[in-house]
């Protein structure tokens, strides 16, 4: 799979007037029922949402939780599901990563490097508490993105994400600090669509910087208000839905479905696209 730049991200926003991710978080007691006799009743899920859904989507995002908790045939699973991903639609694994160096190294070949683990995704979501040592060694791929958390949409983001310190919030401090070890073009960040009121700051801090923003629908986030305050003039959104596309049906017409909440959001971000591009 060959690397996706920031322009060229931003072409496929542009040619499908779109900013859309489609979170994978396939979990196999929630997947329709019919589906249950196959081999890798979860393959053939990912398979039908993904065709359904790549034609309104410029992202895909399996949640890597969900297919560790099924052992090695969820590893198969996941390694099936990123091979049937579009090139022309940037994959995150959401794994959530982050720990000393030499354990970071083995999780950024685990799932950057296709000759040791079969996988190689454009991306994946890494925890930046232990610091530039827990993340650098992703960086160290050439041609993979590393998308950081920075304010997250959960509750529990006010433990220590909001706490003040002075005259910023950690959060502030964690994209300050850690925008000096990548750019733009290499880094991205997590700020829930919840938290939409911070963006304004936040672009000030990080203007150039593509956004991962889950937390729109389900958890009841405003996609208007993430553009509003979060795009900036290469859009530098994607906006995450899982929930609300691939569990929209549960009977045999799910993709079907799928693709058709896939389309109502497509519509929307086509009509702010217009508006603040």
């Amino acid at each position: 799979m060959n690397f996706m730049t920031r322009q060229e991200l931003f072409e496929q926003i542009k040619k499908k007037q779109s900013f859309l991710c489609v979170g994978l978080d396939t979990d196999i007691k929630k997947i329709p029922k019919h589906l249950l006799h196959l081999d890798d009743p979860v393959f053939e899920f990912n398979k039908q949402i993904i065709e359904a859904t790549s034609p309104y989507a410029v992202s895909f995002k399996p949640n890597i939780a969900f297919y560790e908790a099924m052992g090695p045939k969820g590893w198969l699973s996941l390694q099936k599901t990123l091979e049937i991903i579009p090139e022309h639609c940037f994959s995150i694994a959401d794994a959530k990563r982050g720990d000393i160096g030499n354990t970071s190294k083995l999780y950024a070949r685990a799932f950057f490097d296709k000759e040791a683990s079969g996988m190689s995704f454009d991306s994946i979501t890494v925890a930046p508490y232990m610091g530039v040592d827990s993340v650098s060694p992703f960086l160290e791929f050439d041609n993979k993105w590393v998308i950081l958390l920075a304010l997250t949409s959960n509750g529990g983001s006010a433990d220590f994400q909001q706490i003040q310190i002075g005259e910023e919030k950690l959060y502030e401090k964690v994209l300050k600090k850690s925008a000096e070890w990548g750019n733009a073009d290499r880094l991205m960040y997590v700020v829930g669509a919840t938290k939409a009121e911070a963006l304004k700051e936040i672009r000030k801090i990080i203007p150039d910087h593509f956004l991962l923003v889950p937390g729109v629908g389900a958890q009841g986030g405003s996609l208007e208000e993430v553009a509003k305050n979060g795009m900036n003039s290469m859009c530098g959104l994607l906006v995450n839905s899982s929930r609300g596309i691939i569990y929209a049906s549960d009977k045999e017409d799910f993709a079907e479905v799928a693709a058709q909440e896939a389309r109502k959001l497509q519509s929307q971000m086509a009509d702010l696209l217009s508006q603040y591009l």
